[in-house]
């Protein structure tokens, strides 16, 4: 399977996650949940939609699959993305305020977006 037909879709999929992703941090953040909890709703808002449509769609080929052992990698690297991920969007919270830390969301993202391409492609959806 060609790198740039994964890239292609990886980066479609990923910008729909994070639109939804961002979308429910901001609302559950402006609801008055704390950044942190509402960063953790994005994410995990994201994750389930992602998970699916990349393993079905983006990393689909002979010698992977989107089973049981794929979901526990997923999560995996999921857990490790989600507590770097909102460690640093409390950090921003605290030192430059919410603003901020709404504006540098997709930065952050973007960053573990291409360790979590690299992730998938080489160890989460493989059989």
């Amino acid at each position: 399977m060609s790198l740039t037909r994964q890239g292609r879709h990886y980066l479609i999929i990923g910008g729909v996650q994070w639109l939804v992703d961002w979308g429910v941090m901001v609302l559950v953040s402006h609801l008055g949940a704390m950044v942190e909890v509402a960063n953790v709703c994005g994410r995990i808002s994201g994750a389930m939609l992602g998970f699916w449509l990349n393993g079905r769609i983006t990393f689909s080929s002979e010698d992977t699959t989107v089973g049981r052992r794929q979901l526990q990698r997923f999560l995996l690297m999921w857990l490790c993305n989600t507590t770097i991920s909102t460690f640093a969007m409390s950090r921003i919270d605290d030192v430059f305020g919410l603003q901020w830390a709404w504006l540098a969301k997709p930065a952050i993202e973007l960053t573990l977006g291409l360790v979590g391409f690299l992730l998938s492609r080489h160890w989460v959806y493989k059989a």
